[in-house]
C-alpha cells in the first residue's frame, strides 16, 4: 500500500495577541508580497508590522484575540483525511485509481505555525511514497499558492524529502466548491424580504493591480468562480436574472488595488436602495476578513450607506460536498508536477497570464 502525504495549506494567522506583530512581519517579509530589494524589504517589513500591529490586535480582539483559521483548517483536514481513506464512499473507480493508497493530511501555514519547515520534517518522519500539495486557495496567485510552493521546496529539501511531488495549482470552478458557495448564496438570498430588490456581491481578497498587470491570473479566476456560482443559482430556485458583481476587499497601503473595492460597492448599493448579499469567494474558512471586516465593519458601513438589508453568506468550511471535492482533487493529482484542479472546463488560467504555473 502506497503512502500519500497531502499538505493542505493556507495563509495562517496569529494565535495570540503577542503573535500579531511577528505574524505581520513574516507576511511583509515575503518577497512575493512586498516586491522590493531584500535590504529594503527587511526594514519595511519591520516598520509596517510595528505600525499595523496595534490596529490588527484590536481586530483580533473582536474575535477572541486570535485567528480561527488554524482550528478551522484542522477540521477541514480531518474531514478530508477521512474522505480520502474511505474507499467505499469514494466509489469503485476512485478506489481503483488510488490503488489502495493510505492518505495522511498535514496542515501547513505560510506566515504562522505550523510553518512549512516543521511540517516537512513531520512528513519525512512518516516516510510517504509521494506528496500532494493542496492549496486552500481556490484561485491561484503568486502571492498565495506561488509563495507557499517556493518555501515548501526549500523546506522539503532541508528535511530530506526526495519523493515525487504533485502541486495542485488552483480549482476556481471545481464542482463541490462552486455548488456549496451557490447553495449558501441562495440560502442567504432567501432570508431577504420577498420581492425586495437586492444585489449579490462576490467579495474576494484584494491584490495590488500591478501584480495582476504583470501576469498574475488571480482576478480572472475570481471572475470565473463568480460566474460559475451565478450559473448555479437558477437551479437553486433563484428566479430571474440576479444582479451580481465582483469586488475586492482588505487592501492596505498607498498602491492601487484591484477594483471595484467592496466598500465602494456597498455605498453604491445603498445609494440605489438595494439589499446586499455578500458572498466570500476566495476564502474557504472563517477568519478576520470574514468575521470582522465583512460581518462587523462592512455591516456598519452598509447601515450608514442606507443598504436595506445586509446578509453575509458563510464560507464553505467543512461542508461535505466541498470536502469531497478536495478529495477528488487529491485523487486526480498526477504523480508529480504542477496541474490545475478539477474544473468545469477550459485551462487553469486561460491565455495571456505569464505567471500561470500550468502554462505550456
Amino acid at each position: 500500500m502506497s503512502r500519500v502525504a497531502v499538505i493542505a495549506y493556507n495563509l495562517g494567522g496569529p494565535d495570540s495577541p503577542a503573535a500579531v506583530r511577528p505574524f505581520l512581519q513574516n507576511l511583509f517579509s515575503d518577497p512575493m508580497i512586498l516586491r522590493v530589494p531584500a535590504p529594503v524589504r527587511f526594514f519595511l517589513a519591520r516598520f509596517i508590522a510595528w505600525r499595523r500591529a496595534p490596529v490588527a490586535q484590536e481586530i483580533y480582539a473582536r474575535i477572541g484575540g486570535r485567528s480561527p483559521i488554524l482550528p478551522e483548517t484542522e477540521k477541514q483536514a480531518a474531514a478530508l483525511q477521512a474522505a480520502l481513506n474511505d474507499a467505499e464512499a469514494a466509489g469503485a473507480a476512485a478506489a481503483a485509481a488510488t490503488d489502495g493508497a493510505e492518505y495522511r493530511v498535514f496542515v501547513a501555514m505560510r506566515y504562522w505555525h505550523p510553518f512549512a519547515g516543521a511540517v516537512a520534517r513531520e512528513v519525512a518522519a512518516w516516510a510517504p511514497d509521494r506528496i500532494v500539495l493542496l492549496p486552500l486557495y481556490p484561485q491561484f496567485s503568486t502571492t498565495t499558492t506561488g509563495s507557499f510552493s517556493r518555501v515548501w521546496k526549500t523546506a522539503a529539501a532541508d528535511a530530506g524529502l526526495g519523493v515525487p511531488v504533485a502541486e495542485i495549482c488552483c480549482w476556481p470552478e471545481a464542482d463541490g466548491f462552486v455548488d456549496t458557495v451557490a447553495r449558501e448564496t441562495a440560502a442567504a438570498i432567501g432570508t431577504l424580504p420577498a420581492g425586495a430588490p437586492y444585489r449579490v456581491l462576490f467579495s474576494a481578497h484584494g491584490l495590488p493591480k500591478k501584480i495582476v498587470d504583470a501576469g498574475d491570473p488571480y482576478a480572472d479566476q475570481v471572475e470565473r468562480t463568480a460566474a460559475a456560482v451565478r450559473a448555479r443559482l437558477p437551479a437553486l430556485g433563484i428566479a430571474g436574472d440576479p444582479d451580481t458583481r465582483v469586488s475586492y476587499q482588505s487592501r492596505v497601503g498607498p498602491l492601487e488595488w484591484l477594483r471595484p473595492y467592496t466598500e465602494d460597492e456597498i455605498k453604491s448599493a445603498g445609494a440605489a436602495g438595494l439589499s446586499l448579499v455578500v458572498v466570500p469567494v476566495a476564502f474557504v474558512s472563517e477568519h478576520s476578513e470574514t468575521l470582522v471586516e465583512l460581518d462587523i465593519e462592512y455591516a456598519e458601513l452598509a447601515a450608514e450607506a442606507g443598504v436595506l438589508a445586509y446578509v453575509r453568506a458563510p464560507t464553505v468550511n467543512a461542508d461535505p460536498a466541498f470536502i469531497e471535492t478536495l478529495a477528488a482533487l487529491v485523487r486526480a493529482a498526477p504523480e508529480s508536477g504542477v496541474a490545475p484542479g478539477l474544473a468545469r472546463g477550459g485551462s487553469a488560467c486561460g491565455t495571456g497570464f505569464a505567471d500561470c504555473p500550468c502554462r505550456p
